[in-house]
């Protein structure tokens, strides 16, 4: 395994291994190694070492940190100052049976992004500048450290969820935004997926700010918060803000659909711990890593309805998130790829296979197939970044 411990060790790998024609995979924590398709290469190059925050001030409310800095550090150092990663950055350890540290880089460069998404923005929305090393050992800065600060093409947002295929990522510079004073969660028992939906969709229209809104169906409902939600079947939304404010918004909630479900509310720290297992996926912990697991984004008034129809002809289960555009599912055998797929598409949105054998995610296409016109853009924008394919060669199909 190749570790640098600067970015000019960096550099100096980057170049051998260019000069040697070796191909490279890029590791951080090594906490979702089954994400993408198995990669076989000459050598690992871990940026474990490239760890550190490099410059905070909170009152800018703007962190620089080294790609291999652990992402629990990021955390502790902005909660500090009462700030966060507002998009929550989700921890798939436990959907992989992985070990080690989620780092800063491998988040961005998965562009992972928790419950708050349809609220805050993905992950690539809070990256504001980044440096890395191009497949020619040349190092790259783009964006900075103030939120306007593009012209021409936005790197950022092209290197963040590029499974690190177009570069080695050494810097990154990212907005941290303040944290909620309290939270609370409203809970809806016993509505079916249909009318959850619909029930979410009010909400969201409310002048209420709801900063989550899930659906845990009954066959997957006692596995979160330690069982205790009421059910059958439980739809949670969150709010968060000052304390004053979530005590009137939970009252006009409850107020709202108390007619139409059973209503009850937790308090702060239950609802940290729900929606923290909610972002990852704790449903399907334990599961083993090849028991297989897909993550679709759809339309919101679409999730349901891929959920049913896959009932009615596999093996799965499965909960709603982004208030029905985020479906967790977990096939009961197969990844019945095709089956999935045709359902995605002619819903709209797309399918992404987290988790499966090593022989199921070679032979199957792991992020969704893209259109002729745009696989021709994406090949040339591989080919200018790195010429040889040295960065985790076929990661990304």
């Amino acid at each position: 395994m190749l570790t640098p411990f600067t970015e000019s060790d960096a550099i100096s790998l980057v170049k051998t291994a260019a000069r040697s024609n070796l191909t490279l995979e890029i590791r951080g924590g090594g906490t979702k190694a089954g994400l993408g398709r198995p990669v076989q290469t000459t050598e690992i190059l871990s940026t474990s070492e490239l760890k550190g925050i490099t410059a905070y001030n909170p009152a800018e409310m703007v962190m620089t940190a080294k790609s291999g800095t652990p992402l629990s550090e990021v955390v502790a150092a902005a909660a500090e100052h009462r700030q966060g990663l507002a998009f929550e950055p989700a921890d798939y350890r436990g959907i992989y049976g992985s070990d080690g540290e989620p780092t800063i880089g491998g988040t961005f460069a998965c562009n992972l992004s928790g419950p708050r998404r349809f609220q805050a923005g993905a992950a690539r929305d809070h990256l504001l500048g980044l440096r890395f090393i191009n497949g020619i050992g040349e190092v790259i800065q783009a964006g900075g450290r103030v939120m306007k600060n593009v012209t021409g093409l936005d790197l950022p947002k092209l290197m963040a969820g590029s499974h690190g295929t177009l570069g080695l990522m050494t810097e990154l510079t990212f907005k941290v935004l303040p944290l909620p004073e309290t939270s609370a969660t409203i809970v809806l028992a016993g509505l079916d997926e249909a009318t959850a939906t619909q029930v979410m969709a009010e909400a969201l229209a409310m002048p209420v700010e709801v900063s989550g809104a899930a659906h845990l169906p009954e066959s997957c409902r006692a596995r979160f918060l330690g069982g205790t939600l009421p059910g059958p079947g439980a739809t949670v939304l969150r709010l968060e803000g000052l304390a004053f404010s979530v005590k009137e918004r939970v009252a006009k909630l409850i107020d709202a659909f108390s007619k139409v479900a059973s209503v009850s509310h937790l308090d702060h720290d239950q609802t940290t711990s729900l929606w923290q297992e909610i972002r990852d996926a704790k449903h399907f912990h334990g599961d083993g890593r090849e028991r297989p697991l897909w993550k679709i984004s759809t339309a919101p008034s679409m999730g349901h309805q891929i959920l049913s129809a896959l009932r009615l002809q596999t093996g799965v289960d499965g909960y709603l998130d982004w208030q029905g555009g985020l479906l967790w599912l977990r096939m009961e055998a197969s990844p019945e790829a095709e089956l999935v797929r045709d359902l995605v598409k002619q819903a709209g949105g797309h399918a992404t296979l987290m988790r499966a054998s090593d022989e199921d995610r070679a032979a199957i296409p792991v992020f969704q197939p893209e259109a002729p016109a745009v696989a021709a853009l994406s090949a040339r924008i591989r080919e200018k970044f790195d010429p040889a394919g040295m960065f985790n060669p076929g990661r990304m199909g």
